[in-house]
This record gives C-alpha cells, sequence and structure tokens, in this order.
C-alpha cells in the first residue's frame, strides 16, 4: 500500500471528483466530498455563523447541519487533509456522475446530525457508496461501550467490597 500523502491548503494534491477528503482538526477529523474545481460539499452547524468549519464546541452538541458548497482551501484553513477512498474495498462507489448530483441535490439543505450516528464522515460516505459509515463513530461508540462497562464493573467491585465488610462486623 503507497504512503498517505497529507496536503494543505498551500499544497492541495490532486483530488478528483467523488473523492472523499479527510481533515485533520486538532481533536477529530471533519469529513467532506471533492466535486472538483476546488469545490467540496460537506455539512457545517446550522446556528454557526461563517460557514467555515465544524470546530467549535456546539457543533458537537448540534442537531441540525446544513450542507455547503465551498472551497476547500477556505475549510481546511491551517489543517492538513488527504483524499482518504478508504472504503472502497468495502463499498463500490457509485458512479462520479451521480455522486456530484447527489451532492448538487443537497447543497444549502437542512440536515439531521448526529456525532455518533449520522456525521460528516456518514454524509459524505452516502454519497460516494449509497451507505453512510463512520470508523469515526465506531470508535467512538466503542470507546464509551469500554468506560460504561469499566464504570460498572468498578461499581460492582465496590458493592461486592462494602457487602464483604457488612458481614466482618
Amino acid at each position: 500500500m503507497a504512503a498517505v500523502e497529507s496536503f494543505s491548503a498551500t499544497h492541495p494534491g490532486d483530488p478528483q471528483p467523488g473523492d472523499l477528503i479527510e481533515i485533520f482538526r486538532p481533536a477529530y477529523q471533519h469529513w467532506a466530498l471533492y466535486l472538483g474545481d476546488g469545490y467540496i460539499i460537506n455539512v457545517t452547524p446550522v446556528d454557526e455563523g461563517p460557514p467555515a468549519t465544524f470546530s467549535s464546541a456546539k457543533s458537537v452538541f448540534s442537531r441540525k447541519a446544513r450542507v455547503r458548497m465551498q472551497l476547500l482551501k477556505d475549510v481546511v484553513g491551517n489543517d492538513t487533509y488527504h483524499i482518504n477512498n478508504k472504503y472502497d474495498g468495502t463499498y463500490a462507489p457509485l458512479p462520479v456522475e451521480d455522486i456530484i448530483r447527489r451532492a448538487e441535490y443537497f447543497i444549502d439543505q437542512e440536515v439531521s446530525y448526529d456525532l455518533l450516528g449520522n456525521n460528516c464522515e456518514h454524509f459524505v460516505t452516502l454519497l460516494r457508496y449509497g451507505e453512510g459509515v463512520s470508523d469515526q463513530a465506531k470508535r467512538a461508540i466503542g470507546a464509551i461501550g469500554f468506560v460504561t462497562a469499566a464504570a460498572g464493573a468498578f461499581s460492582l467491585l465496590g458493592l461486592l467490597r462494602s457487602r464483604s465488610r457488612e458481614r466482618q462486623y
């Protein structure tokens, strides 16, 4: 497998229409779909002023998002990105014309948003493959499950320990 090359607004690489773009934010990855001529489509918080990034805390808790067509360089800003069609081995990409037509249909529309069940990665993979998937959400759900299980185990241990102390006295 070839090494993954990262790009920035000043070194844009050569994305092709229909490519998935993974943008590396400080605490997470934001996803977009490349339309061509420097433009992408992505989801942004409905109530955020300039529609640049999904970087504010309120975007995590937002239940609605707006689909926007923006310049890739504006969305990337000072961050880096790479072209990441990582699901191509699992899902067959739709024809590029269909991907672009589906994407254009959503421009400026409000859509539901859920960090774990319907996020920016789900949105763009739905456009490219006809199936919304997100490894980022799967990892988060797995981590939440692990933390919940660990908390439950510690609570059970505490309960057992307190009961055994009660029996001693």
